[in-house]
């Protein structure tokens, strides 16, 4: 299957993103579990204008990085991988079980308790995570394999934000939700009229987040909404959404992420916080990124297959969707983020617990994936000429 440029590019900038990643990650947790541990979480709890560092990362820089979801989801479904109905069928059916198998798993354990808001926390994909273990396996690894979890990954994220949107919000201040869709609805008119400065819609954008942060709707959300009406065009290196979503592309995965990363992977971990795996929350979030997921996404993608409504690449086994899934399963960046939502009045120690499951599950997926893919994928596949 040949790969598009878009696709090529996104790719490689999202397993650089993961590897390093993964290095502020680690580099965190020691920090925030050695003699500098009081000094070096003290400096992400620093208020600047009645709010911490770490609260602005999570609302102002992440509404980024949401704008790049939007961008690169709007250019996945006009010229990417989503934009062919068939080949998209696959990657949607997979990140739906993906999300319910997860949640419902999470549910199942937790329904009717104090954490039951928890449930969108296992149904997060952390792409850059994802690829990064992916790309590990090299040339080994068929396009059509990394065009699938790319896919679906983007369309996780479509469902986390959806979720976001829907199950986060508790009150709504609704003269300020009315200004902030009457913004976006002048900023609409403006691309009917094909009006393709940036200047506008960015200056439009930061009223619309400021609005929508005090609304009650997460301010985030903002981002996607913003991407869907700054000019698309013919998708041409010319266009608004392409400059824009160039330009995004490295300080979203080399600044923002890991920004995001390191501000919420300071846990002082105690000595006893094994001790918090047994609870019901906890085994809701390993449970359901390490088993949930690849179950979610090798069972909907086995039954979207076998009602014929797509058809599974030729150079792909069901052994290797499952290997896919269980990538599926490392959380972290969504995962957190959604924690932070979902227990913002639960304590600081739920969220710790939650973080500490939430690294581990995704550790045991990434492990997991690339064992099993490693030996799914013995040889380099081969792209030989069948005539010869």
């Amino acid at each position: 299957m040949k790969l598009t440029k878009t696709f090529t590019a996104f790719f490689h900038s999202e397993k650089a993103s993961g590897l390093l990643l993964l290095f502020v990650t680690v580099v965190s947790l020691l920090l925030a579990n050695s003699m500098f541990q009081a000094e070096y979480i003290a400096i992400w709890n620093t208020e600047i204008g009645h709010h911490s560092i770490t609260h602005w990362i999570n609302d102002g820089l992440m509404t980024i990085f949401f704008l790049m979801i939007g961008l690169e989801l709007e250019r996945e479904i006009y010229h990417g991988e989503l934009a062919n109905i068939k080949n998209a069928i696959l990657p949607i059916f997979g990140a739906l079980g993906g999300m319910l198998v997860p949640a419902g798993i999470f549910l199942a354990l937790n329904y009717g308790t104090a954490t039951q808001n928890g449930a969108g926390i296992p149904m997060a994909t952390d792409i850059a995570f994802a690829i990064g273990v992916l790309s590990l396996l090299g040339k080994r690894i068929p396009s059509s394999l990394k065009i699938f979890l790319t896919a679906l990954a983007v369309i996780d994220d479509l469902g986390a934000i959806l979720v976001i949107a829907i199950f986060y919000t508790k009150t709504i201040a609704f003269d300020n939700l009315l200004i902030a869709f009457t913004i976006m609805g002048f900023l609409f008119i403006l691309n009917r009229r094909k009006v393709h400065h940036l200047a506008p819609y960015l200056i439009g954008g930061v009223f619309m987040w400021y609005f929508m942060l005090n609304s009650g709707v997460h301010a985030t959300i903002t981002g996607v909404l913003l991407a869907f009406v700054i000019p698309f065009g013919d998708g041409g290196k010319n266009t608004a959404s392409y400059r824009l979503q160039h330009f995004l592309h490295q300080p979203v995965a080399f600044f923002i992420l890991p920004l995001f990363a390191v501000a919420n992977t300071c846990i002082a971990i105690n000595t006893d916080w094994y001790e918090g795996l047994s609870h019901s929350n906890s085994l809701g979030i390993l449970l359901g990124l390490v088993v949930g997921k690849p179950l979610g996404i090798w069972l909907f993608s086995f039954l979207a297959v076998s009602i014929g409504i797509c058809k599974l690449p030729n150079d792909l086994k069901w052994k290797n969707i499952l290997g896919a899934g269980m990538l599926g399963g490392i959380g972290f960046t969504m995962s957190i983020f959604i924690t932070l939502l979902a227990f913002n009045e639960g304590g600081e120690e739920v969220i710790t617990a939650s973080k500490i499951a939430i690294l581990i599950a995704s550790f045991l997926s990434g492990t997991l994936g690339y064992l099993w893919l490693n030996f799914t994928f013995k040889t380099p596949t081969k792209r030989l000429n069948p005539n010869k």
